[in-house]
């Protein structure tokens, strides 16, 4: 019976879990103090550096005595990324207009993950929410509560924004690792391609493309392009 019992908690999320265990060593800390200290560690160096070894380490604990909070390290994600969610302002009043207000909630969600530039690392899964997650969630259906779509497709909404969120921070990220000289070259193989007469089609895009385009600030590339989107997706 223990072992059936055993393979049903594989199938029950963090959040449905007591917050300690009973397996492993007594437990000392609190799921919140271990989350502390995993975010803490990927902060400085990165989501790989977040391990179950390196995070006991640093509350001066067992390794053995984590599983008295979480049963893997999925787990400890999926603290760690609900966590950071919380850092998202939902007390922001809703302004009445879908798209302004989604929009609104993409640029401080972007702020969340350039703070925490692990994020961007976290292995994507659709229903990766905390407590804090269903709360954004909430927030992002009630923005969109002017609108006529079904609630299938207002979550495929939200689903979208965040992916684009998540892409943009990655690509502001990489740049200010040192990556502009890179994507200087690439740039300009992609000026040389459209440049050939080989693709008219590239070639009448990039005419089209305004020179100061290509130093423009990311914010307002950000905007602009997550605007187009969400009008596209919203104001169906």
């Amino acid at each position: 019976m223990g072992e059936v019992d055993d393979v049903a908690e594989e199938h029950v999320t963090v959040w449905e879990r007591p917050e300690r265990g009973t397996r492993g060593p007594t437990a000392v800390h609190s799921r919140a103090e271990l989350t502390a200290a995993a975010v803490g560690l990927a902060d400085r160096s990165g989501l790989a550096a977040a391990s179950m070894r390196r995070v006991a380490t640093a509350l001066g604990t067992g390794q053995s005595s984590l599983y008295r909070y979480v049963s893997s390290r999925e787990d400890l994600l999926d603290l760690m990324t609900d966590a950071v969610a919380g850092e998202v302002d939902l007390d922001v009043p809703l302004g009445g207009e879908p798209v302004e207000d989604l929009l609104a909630l993409a640029s401080r969600t972007k702020a969340v993950h350039l703070r925490h530039p692990w994020l961007v690392d976290v292995p994507p899964e659709p229903l990766r929410l905390g407590p804090r997650g269903v709360e954004y969630l909430e927030y992002a259906l009630k923005a969109m509560a002017p609108t006529p779509l079904p609630g299938p497709a207002k979550m495929e909404v939200v689903a979208l924004m965040n992916a684009l969120v998540a892409q943009f921070a990655r690509s502001e990220i990489q740049s200010s690792r040192g990556q502009a000289n890179r994507r200087t070259a690439q740039a300009a193989f992609l000026r040389q391609s459209a440049g050939r007469g080989e693709h008219p089609h590239l070639a009448a895009a990039m005419a089209d493309r305004v020179e100061a385009d290509a130093e423009a600030e990311p914010q307002a590339v950000f905007e602009r392009t997550m605007r187009r989107v969400l009008t596209g997706l919203v104001a169906h």
